[in-house]
């Protein structure tokens, strides 16, 4: 199983975690709500997650310009 971490604006792939074996309660044990884990990770094939994230250049950006933060995707 692997956990990967992808910016959600620029789709880079900022890296991955592998695990042998994990839960879901592991994974999903923090503060987000339902509707936050469903926004944010993806369960793919295999077993394998997906975490949607911001990369560092994507939040430089997002800094200087706030009014990006309305949008879900700005970068097309």
């Amino acid at each position: 199983m692997t956990i990967r971490y992808k910016c959600r604006h620029c789709e880079t792939e900022i890296g991955q975690l592998p695990f042998d074996s994990i839960d879901d309660q592991f994974l999903l044990k923090n503060e987000l709500t339902l509707e936050e884990q469903d926004s944010y990770i993806e369960h793919g094939t295999e077993g394998n997650y997906t975490v949607n994230c911001i990369c560092e250049d994507c939040q430089k950006s997002l800094q200087k310009f706030p009014n990006y933060y309305a949008l879900k995707k700005w970068i097309q």
